[in-house]
């Protein structure tokens, strides 16, 4: 490919042209009015404006890409993550319209995309998965039936969801019936579907994830694991690998369930599979994304390979760099941090101009940072609002977890509010230090220190 345009903005659409350049591939960007003036906009060869700030005005406008990516004759387009790159009707559009859609078939984005559907691939391709509905359940007395023999806590999804959108726990049978017709509902409107089903609730679950990559070749490898346990409302705030307190036998049976889990779909290109980690660490299936994910950079680090480069390799059809498992070696311990323009009280958002911009001392020696803002720029309330990605690299956690504390006590931002204080707290405390941490770890955290 000679040529792509990056259906994204912000942060990633910047990383995936940085390794554009590197590959003189030309890139083609697009923005809405908010985003006019980012740098993503002026870092690519070529921009056109696609719509108005609200999302659905403009990165959601698939017609306003593909007639930009028709004018400019491009190759690819890469989806980069979130907005529309699950989606797989613009998939297949791409497809359709000649171009090479930088990601797996718009077939296994679908099948991945329908929850249930997944639970019922991975049974089938004996990857564990948690204990709960067999499809969809219809009605309050289906639900009911099936919570009564798995027993309470459950988590009642929405079969299309995703991003911690559409799940919500249930301790009883009245807060079950409570929250069935409302979850529905949410599920019809954000998703398309109103199909939900039910699961068994983990307690003092972890969050850990395999990275694994596939070709047309019929290669496939994993890339290690990432543990996504830091979060807040079921949406992730710290990755790490490798996954502290987690033995190496149960690694590597997950890292052969993932491998298990990308041949039973045929998987091509970027992908992760997410596990779900009990006390007895045992591990069940959560579910695949298929895209890059945001936490990559993590085990960019640890790998040292581009996996936004091996995406664009794998969608040119050539085989995978490294096609051997034993090819894929990782070294030290590397930690991101996501800092948002948020409270880190409330959390609520915080849009304004970023009066200052710095980062604190040891970039380029175990620090990496992954922008989509300069000093200047004006963070606003139209979009997710991450400012930036932190990547620590230690030659362990705990030489990580140092060089994270000399990091972020240099670390100024103004204009907004962020939660680079509450960063500061966390490497600091000793739960997170032990490394045992679960997802619920971080609202205990906050719960604590409020009192």
């Amino acid at each position: 490919m000679q040529k792509i345009l990056i259906a994204n903005r912000g942060e990633i659409a910047s990383r995936i042209i940085k390794t554009c350049k590197q590959l003189n591939i030309q890139t083609v960007a697009v923005y809405s009015d908010a985003d006019q003036d980012m740098p993503f906009v002026k870092e690519a060869d070529a921009a056109f404006r696609i719509g108005e700030s609200q999302v659905n005005r403009s990165y959601l406008v698939v017609d306003n890409i593909l007639d930009v990516a028709k004018k400019e004759k491009v190759d690819g387009i890469h989806p980069g993550y979130g907005l529309l790159s699950e989606n797989a009707d613009f998939a297949k559009r791409v497809t359709e319209e000649g171009f090479t859609f930088i990601g797996p078939a718009h077939d296994i984005i679908e099948k991945m995309g329908d929850k249930v559907e997944a639970r019922r691939v991975m049974q089938e391709a004996s990857v564990p998965v948690v204990p709960g509905s067999d499809g969809g359940v219809g009605t309050i007395e289906d639900a009911k039936r099936v919570a009564q023999e798995i027993g309470y806590p459950v988590m009642l999804k929405a079969s299309g969801g995703g991003g911690g959108i559409g799940m919500i726990r249930c301790e009883n049978e009245q807060a079950l019936v409570q929250s069935f017709d409302s979850t529905k509902n949410r599920a019809k409107a954000y998703f398309g579907k109103e199909e939900v089903f039910l699961e068994k609730c983990i307690e003092n679950a972890r969050h850990v994830e395999v990275q694994i990559f596939g070709d047309h070749h019929g290669n496939l490898v994993h890339l290690f694991e990432r543990n996504c346990s830091v979060q807040r409302r079921n949406q992730k705030v710290i990755e790490e690998s490798p996954s502290p307190a987690l033995s190496q036998g149960t690694k590597e049976k997950m890292f052969t369930a993932a491998i298990q889990a990308g041949r039973a779909v045929n998987y091509t290109n970027a992908g992760t599979v997410e596990f779900i980690v009990d006390e007895e660490e045992n591990f069940y299936f959560l579910e695949m994304n298929t895209r890059l994910q945001v936490e990559h950079p993590v085990t960019e680090t640890v790998t040292g390979l581009d996996l936004v480069k091996w995406q664009l390799i794998v969608a040119g059809g050539e085989p995978l760099p490294l096609c051997r498992q034993e090819e894929i070696q990782n070294t030290g311990h590397a930690i991101e941090f996501r800092v948002y323009a948020e409270d880190p009280k409330t959390f609520y958002p915080s849009p304004g101009k970023l009066t200052e911009l710095e980062w604190g001392e040891g970039e380029g020696e175990g620090v990496r940072i992954d922008s989509g803002y300069e000093k200047g720029n004006n963070v606003t309330p139209f979009y997710d609002p991450m400012i930036s990605k932190c990547i620590i690299k230690g030659n362990d956690r705990q030489d990580a977890l140092n060089k994270a504390k000399v990091f972020f006590a240099g670390v100024t931002i103004e204009g907004v509010k962020t939660n680079v204080s509450l960063f500061r707290d966390i490497i600091e405390d000793s739960g997170f230090i032990e490394g045992s941490y679960t997802t619920k770890w971080l609202q205990d955290f906050l719960t604590a220190n409020r009192t």
